[in-house]
């Protein structure tokens, strides 16, 4: 029988459906009669629903004092003092009870998302730390006020403080989920979300890669029938949008009455059961109801009937659950009466105080944009000390390095698309044998699907501050679009929580062209990459730059976009001696030849045209200083103008595009600091503003080399 959609409920009290590895479980509340309003709760029995139900006292306890801060809310927002942003959470009230009562503080996993204040209240938040989270506060436990109000998170209990960008914690909750699993833990990891949000890329992908690895993850759907103002008719054939997960193996589905508590704690012991005997992930899906507005900017009664409205509030869990307690002769009113003023006195406690809390300190709107880096105390200025090692070239150098660094940490892990298949190990042969050396639980091979990389590697980190990942985010830059969210959020995650979290992840990636591989094989994304507050982003084009940089990746904290310029990997010009514990520290420029005429500032590719212009420049008597930055964020200002003072012209040199190009931000640099020292206008050398053709004639057409270096260089001097 079909739900009825406009009570959410079916006519089904229990039943369970197996087709083939997929188990579907209903437990649902009967319906009784045509009419919605005519709905009579019914339960089958009055037995604990589940193991982790702490008693009818403190649920019901919960979910006043929760309606209580719901509502208090938009008051907050209208005495301008702040919770500019809230999401009420009244009409789900059952599931999130069930499902912050099911989390274990300090153990298990919680992904809330915007509208989940019950869960959390019931997952460990004080009543205070929600309302100082709602306003902002200097005490918000999720990060000093730092994200927005209604993103609830306690870190310390393992509540995460996950984004705005809806439901991409699925993600980071799989992540986590594959770390307890490796580390033989009994954790379990849950993502709660809207069931809307389940119509993004992401979503399918951390449950189809949970399944196949059977993560021990549930994936909680909240379905209210809309996504703001959009109805779920509108984001799914299906009316129930657990069904379209419905072929997916190792995959244990629960739908759950929304409103009623006890279907909501059995479906997530049930969910919790499956998780825990290592079958595979869960989904438990609760038919809620949307009493109020997607949040306070939603103005729903212009998509909404009064009549809706109405009978929505009808279906409201709270006044639901106080009369089952009384009808089952499980509480009297008395009792009620008792714990509602009870939980009133902690409200009005947290709101004096919340109130007056001092706001987030100015002066701290900076710290924690980084984490620490390796300190490189034995190589501070990242040059080598002595001509010993072994000849390697710019990929061989990033392998020696890979190895070493998994050699002395054991908590290191790599994977991507084709890392691990069989010989292969990686289209450019990176990490060439790695897996035979490390195994496949170290090192192996992700599906197509570049959010899932980046994603769990996020997640994955969270496990334990020791973990170093590596992923291959992409196996071309130009492919790793899809992971821009997720990179996104490792770039904001230190900060956000007040440097409570630090991914830990080293996104490696192929850049640039002079390969002949056309549009998605060979474009330059330093620009973009660098543009994002948060990332260190480091480009090699020597050898033991490679690896030396790689080593302090491994060894920092943070995330790190390592750009490998392909068309350098085997080239002979990046052999060089590679001692095996060289490091490179971040933001520190490497001085490749010294001149007096000019300065060229470089990186990558560019480092071995301006390396070869300046060889032809001195058979003309022009003395060309090459300073190689290495590392884009942080930048050795210090160096770049050093190295502009001293010959008062400059030329900035990459394989990018000039216009957008990083060069400008050089150049921008060199302006502001080095201008009464110019005796010429700063020069950039880079590619023509179009993407990169596929034919290697119309490439080598709009791409720099040495010749083109050269010429910039003969033109700043005759200024």
């Amino acid at each position: 029988m079909r739900p009825c959609m406009a009570s959410w409920q079916t006519a089904v009290l229990e039943k369970t459906v197996t087709r083939g590895r997929v188990t579907l479980r209903l437990w649902l509340t009967v319906q009784h009669g045509l009419r919605c309003n005519t709905m009579k709760q019914k339960t089958a029995t009055l037995e604990v629903p589940s193991e982790r139900y702490p008693g009818h006292e403190q649920v019901y306890r919960l979910m006043y004092l929760g309606r209580l801060l719901d509502e208090e809310a938009p008051n907050f927002l209208r005495k301008n003092m702040g919770w500019s942003y809230h999401a009420p959470c009244a009409g789900h009230d059952a599931i999130q009870v069930a499902l912050g009562c099911t989390f274990r503080q300090g153990k298990d996993y919680l992904f809330p998302y915007y509208r989940d204040l019950v869960t959390s209240l019931a997952a460990g938040l004080t009543a205070k730390e929600i309302i100082l989270n709602g306003l902002s506060r200097e005490e918000d436990v999720a990060g000093k006020g730092r994200h927005m109000s209604n993103h609830f998170a306690k870190p310390a209990i393992n509540i995460q403080n996950v984004s705005s960008c809806v439901s991409n914690h699925a993600q980071h909750a799989a992540g986590v989920a594959r770390a307890a699993k490796y580390y033989k833990s009994d954790a379990i990891a849950y993502a709660s979300f809207g069931e809307s949000s389940s119509s993004e890329g992401y979503v399918f992908e951390a449950i189809n890669g949970s399944s196949r690895e059977k993560l021990p993850v549930v994936f909680v759907m909240q379905d209210n029938g809309y996504g703001i103002g959009v109805p779920k008719r509108e984001q799914s054939a299906n009316e129930i949008l657990a069904e379209n997960y419905r072929g997916i193996g190792n995959l244990h589905i629960e739908i759950c009455d929304g409103r009623d508590v006890f279907a909501c704690f059995r479906s997530m012991q049930a969910a919790v059961d499956f998780v825990s005997a290592g079958e595979g992930c869960a989904i438990v899906y609760a038919m809620c109801a949307r009493i109020g507005p997607h949040s306070n900017s939603d103005n729903h009664t212009l998509y909404r009937s009064e009549k809706e409205l109405e009978e929505a509030k009808k279906r409201d869990p709270l006044p639901i659950f106080r009369n089952f307690l009384l009808k089952e002769k499980l509480a009297t009113e008395s009792q009620l009466k008792e714990i509602e003023a009870d939980a009133e006195k902690e409200f009005n406690a947290a709101v004096e105080y919340g109130s007056a809390a001092p706001i987030a300190d100015i002066s701290t709107v900076e710290d924690h944009l980084l984490p620490p880096a390796y300190p490189c105390t034995e190589n501070p200025e990242g040059i080598p000390a002595s001509d010993t090692g072994e000849v390697c070239t710019l990929r061989q150098g990033i392998n020696q390095a890979l190895k070493t660094e998994f050699r002395r940490n054991p908590d290191t892990f790599m994977w991507g698309q084709d890392m691990a298949s069989g010989e292969k190990e990686g289209i450019f042969k990176v990490s060439d044998g790695m897996q035979h050396e490390f195994g496949n639980k170290r090192v192996f091979n992700a599906p197509i699907a570049e959010n899932y990389i980046v994603g769990t590697a996020n997640g994955f980190s969270r496990f334990d501050q020791k973990i170093r990942v590596v992923v291959e985010a992409a196996e071309f830059a130009d492919y790793v679009w899809p992971a821009m969210d997720q990179i996104i959020e490792l770039s904001h995650e230190y900060w956000r929580t007040y440097g409570q979290f630090s991914p830990n992840v080293i996104l490696r990636l192929a850049s640039g062209g002079n390969i002949g591989g056309g549009l998605y094989h060979s474009q330059n994304l330093e620009a973009i990459f660098t543009s994002i507050p948060g990332l260190r982003v480091v480009t090699p084009c020597y050898a033991d730059d490679a690896a030396g940089l790689m080593r302090t990746a491994m060894r920092s904290q943070g995330a790190i976009l390592y750009l490998e310029p392909k068309a350098m990997y085997n080239h002979p010009f990046t052999r060089c001696k590679v001692a095996e514990d060289f490091v490179v520290p971040f933001g520190k420029a490497r001085l490749r030849k010294e001149g007096n005429d000019i300065s060229i500032i470089t990186y990558g590719s560019g480092v071995m045209w301006s390396m070869k212009a300046a060889e032809m420049a001195e058979k003309e008597n022009i003395s060309v200083e090459v300073l190689d930055v290495r590392s884009l964020n942080p930048l050795d200002t210090g160096a770049i103008v050093k190295s502009a003072c001293k010959t008062s012209r400059a030329l900035v040199v990459h394989e990018d595009k000039v216009f957008s190009g990083f060069g400008g931000e050089i150049v921008a640099q060199i302006m502001h600091e080095c201008f009464e020292y110019l005796d010429a206008p700063v020069e950039r050398v880079g590619q023509k503003y179009i993407p990169v053709p596929f034919n290697k004639t119309l490439e080598a057409a709009m791409q720099p080399n040495e010749k083109i270096v050269f010429d910039a260089v003969k033109k700043v001097l005759a200024y």
